[in-house]
């Protein structure tokens, strides 16, 4: 009687991006660099926002949250995969697979809401002026923030019961170098008919709102630009949504790259390289675009970083 086999097993195995030896070493140094540069970017996002009065207004406190959900964005994926590659081990526990699934879907969710919210607050800000500051108080701002958190953490509440639920075979390889939702749901022993469908609803839902809702800032923003007379007056306006713009743009374009890929691909292997575009690339990238094109952002941090302002 071998019911052990449709039980719930110990551990998971990760293959990575790559099973060839010789990769691994250079694997380790890139990923290892961009998740250094991913912390010490955004930390130091967090600290100038924090240490300059002159940025302690509702656009930047957003920023400082976005910049600490990629922290854990990435620190819930990138260590792993580097210890497994330095201690030349594919081995993550059922706990510790299930555990990631959660924290990467909560700091995933984070994020979506997080550019959600901050197109609200540029569209308050462009479209209704003279009352932002009204709108925009304190109290909403936490508000705004905490809802975005707690809503995403009952989202990754949801989807790792659901994981619970299901029965898996002993022996499990997941070609990915994290338990991403999908590949772990897809190698259950047990039915996955009703996982599939509350991932589908809640992608769309949780996926879907928040798109739509910066789409629909962000067409009363183009229609209130429009509505300025001087060229310098539009070219502000646009200017404090540039770096927000750029963000949301490289945000979903390459979830949506990695998705429609891997739908027209079998490689499941092809699909987890393309996936470094969202979860280490995108959080990477974040501290540059905002403080490159930002001149309140650039002279905070040379006060951080002890070099004169100008």
């Amino acid at each position: 009687m071998e019911t052990e086999n449709d039980t719930q097993i110990s551990e998971f195995h990760l293959l990575g991006l790559s099973e060839d030896p010789e990769l691994q070493p250079l694997i380790f140094g890139l990923f290892l660099s961009m998740y250094l540069i991913t912390v010490s970017g955004n930390l130091l996002l967090i600290l100038a926002v924090s240490s300059d009065s002159q940025l302690h207004t509702p656009m930047y406190f957003f920023l400082a949250n976005l910049s600490f959900a990629d922290i854990c964005f990435t620190s819930t994926t990138i260590p792993k995969m580097l210890w497994n590659i330095q201690t030349q081990s594919k081995v993550i526990t059922y706990v510790g697979c299930i555990t990631q699934i959660y924290f990467y879907l909560l700091f995933a969710g984070w994020d979506d809401f997080l550019l959600t919210v901050m197109a609200y607050d540029r569209f308050v800000a462009i479209c209704h002026p003279l009352h932002y500051m009204v709108i925009m108080n304190p109290q909403v701002c936490g508000l705004l923030v905490l809802m975005s958190c707690i809503i995403s953490a009952l989202n990754s509440l949801l989807q790792s019961l659901m994981v619970l639920r299901l029965s898996f075979c002993t022996g499990m390889e997941i070609p990915h170098f994290f338990c991403e939702l999908n590949q772990v749901v897809e190698r259950a022993c047990s039915d996955t008919f009703v996982n599939n469908m509350v991932l589908y609803f809640t992608t769309v839902l949780l996926g879907g709102g928040p798109l739509a809702g910066i789409l629909y800032s962000y067409s009363k923003i183009v229609s209130s630009i429009r509505g300025i007379s001087s060229a310098q007056g539009k070219y502000k306006a646009f200017s404090t949504c540039a770096s927000h713009l750029s963000v949301v743009s490289l945000f979903y374009c390459t979830v949506l790259g990695v998705y429609l890929s891997s739908a027209g691909t079998q490689s499941s292997q092809a699909s987890a390289v393309d996936s470094v575009m969202y979860t280490v690339v995108t959080p990477m990238l974040n501290p540059f675009i905002y403080s490159l094109r930002n001149r309140d952002i650039k002279r905070a941090l040379k006060k951080i970083l002890g070099f004169p302002v100008m």
